[in-house]
């Protein structure tokens, strides 16, 4: 259900603004649309565990939050995200 060290550090290579950023938008998107699709793959099999359900939705409702902040301040970045990532506005 978590994210490995190892997939962390693809997802930070590959949406860093520079060698130091670790918690630019887009990483954070990143990484939390990769634990949105692990958590997804999990209800598959557990349909009745409400308690990871409840920590979906609130990881879901933070990239929401993450996008459109960065569809206010950066829209070209948020673009690129999308499209990225395979997500629908």
């Amino acid at each position: 259900m978590s994210i490995t060290t190892e997939e962390k550090r693809k997802l930070i290579d590959r949406f860093h603004r520079n060698d130091a950023d670790t918690g630019s938008e887009e990483v954070q998107v990143a990484v939390l649309t990769t634990r949105i699709k692990n958590l997804t793959e999990h209800f598959k099999t557990h349909k009745k565990d409400n308690h990871s359900r409840r920590g979906l939705l609130s990881l879901v409702s933070r990239r929401r939050k993450l996008l459109k902040y960065l569809k206010r301040k950066n829209f070209d970045t948020y673009t690129r995200v999308l499209k990225d990532l395979n997500l629908r506005k």
